[in-house]
């Protein structure tokens, strides 16, 4: 793998993997904050500071922010999580030293205009708007809330309408103020790029940067109870969504899950829920099962849209695919096949060296250190029918499951 690792006095990490074979290099800020850390009155403002960030520095206004790589074709972004918020760019290996001072930039010396704020107030309620025209995105974000009730992993991202509109300068200041930790925070680069090269542009500014203990600490989820809701929207087809609190980002067990849940319903055509609801019955165009992590808990769901006339049908097969995996032990081709599939996906993941990048600074993050995919394989191989079949007995076990259902009005 050949990464290599410097953490500065301050505590920000630089993590680097040098690949010859391409004419790009990928790079960007992780930091450890995200949706979960918000109050219940600042809903929406860590998904609204990724907006800001690119809307004026102290030495750039917003034309000469997006233009910066842009015009040399390359590409600057920026996402949202529950836990994490990133500013990354991929350009040309040449164009390296500029996409590094625009990150540091706008990660670090963004000075939220008001007149700014007030303008992309209004994008983000578009924003807003689009999810909620979208049901196969809505109903996501309304099993999160009905799962995680009462708590900051089940708000929307985006926030509400009431807190977004809200929002002023001394808002952003003060988020990030208080949740910004030095030593929660990577540069990670990934592209046809020495470590020494690297360092050159991005060591010195950020050693600039004063080191910053938060003393802020995430809420951790407890306390779950099943839910059953279904709600009247004017759709043509039912959507179904099933899920619960799973294991956590820390869990021995993740990797395992990570292999069962591809074989319930992952994004191989392969999948058993494919191949009932959609090969076998044709009540479903998609259906999914997905499996995703936190730092101190996690999450399993399953969606899928059908006729309302179907929905009973396709509900059952959903849970008899599950209590199949409950009952039943793979055999050893069953078994190996799965375990080749899944490391093949995960191969094949390795070469979006932007996915890569990503995957490294929030790894450092998480976990203080970058397993080797290697040893992850590793894991997945040694995983035994007997575990996967306790798995599913935990995890799937229909009691703990809360369901979500949006039928036509």
């Amino acid at each position: 793998m050949n990464l290599n690792i410097k953490e500065l006095s301050n505590g920000i990490r630089i993590v680097h993997q040098e690949v010859t074979h391409t004419r790009l290099v990928h790079c960007g800020f992780i930091l450890n904050i995200g949706s979960r850390d918000e109050t219940k009155e600042q809903e929406g403002l860590a998904h609204f500071w990724e907006h800001m960030a690119f809307k004026g520095t102290q030495k750039r206004k917003t034309f000469h922010i997006l233009n910066r790589l842009e015009s040399l074709g390359g590409e600057l972004n920026a996402y949202t999580t529950k836990e994490k918020v990133c500013f990354y760019a991929s350009t040309l290996k040449e164009h390296y030293p500029k996409a590094a001072d625009l990150l540091f930039d706008i990660t670090f010396n963004s000075t939220f205009p008001q007149k700014q704020i007030e303008k992309e107030r209004q994008v983000i309620l578009e924003e807003m708007a689009m999810y909620r025209d979208s049901p196969e995105d809505s109903i996501q974000d309304e099993l999160d809330e009905l799962v995680f009730e009462n708590h900051s992993l089940g708000r929307n991202i985006l926030g509400t309408e009431e807190t977004v509109g809200n929002f002023s300068h001394l808002d952003f200041i003060d988020f990030i103020s208080t949740r910004l930790d030095t030593f929660q925070l990577v540069f990670s680069v990934v592209g046809n790029i020495n470590f020494k090269k690297v360092l050159k542009a991005i060591e010195g500014p950020l050693n600039s940067i004063q080191a910053k203990r938060s003393l802020y600490i995430r809420n951790g989820f407890h306390n779950y109870q099943p839910k059953i809701k279904t709600v009247e929207r004017d759709i043509t087809q039912s959507l179904c969504a099933l899920g619960r609190p799973a294991y956590s980002l820390h869990d021995p067990n993740r990797y395992k899950l990570f292999l069962l849940n591809n074989i319930l319903g992952g994004p191989s055509m392969n999948s058993r829920l494919n191949l009932s609801l959609r090969e076998k019955y044709g009540y479903v165009y998609n259906i999914e099962s997905t499996y995703s992590t936190f730092s101190d808990t996690g999450f399993f769901g399953v969606y899928f849209g059908t006729e309302e006339k179907t929905l009973k049908k396709a509900k059952n097969l959903v849970m008899k695919e599950m209590a199949k995996l409950q009952q039943k032990k793979l055999g050893t081709v069953q078994l190996h096949m799965a375990k080749e599939q899944a490391i093949g996906q995960m191969a094949m993941a390795e070469e979006n060296y932007a996915g890569l990048m990503l995957v490294y600074g929030k790894s450092l993050i998480d976990h203080g250190k970058v397993d080797p995919l290697e040893n992850i394989f590793g894991q997945i191989r040694n995983t035994s029918a007997d575990e996967l079949q306790e798995i599913a007995n935990d995890i799937f076990n229909p009691e703990y499951m809360s369901f979500l259902t949006y039928k036509p009005q």
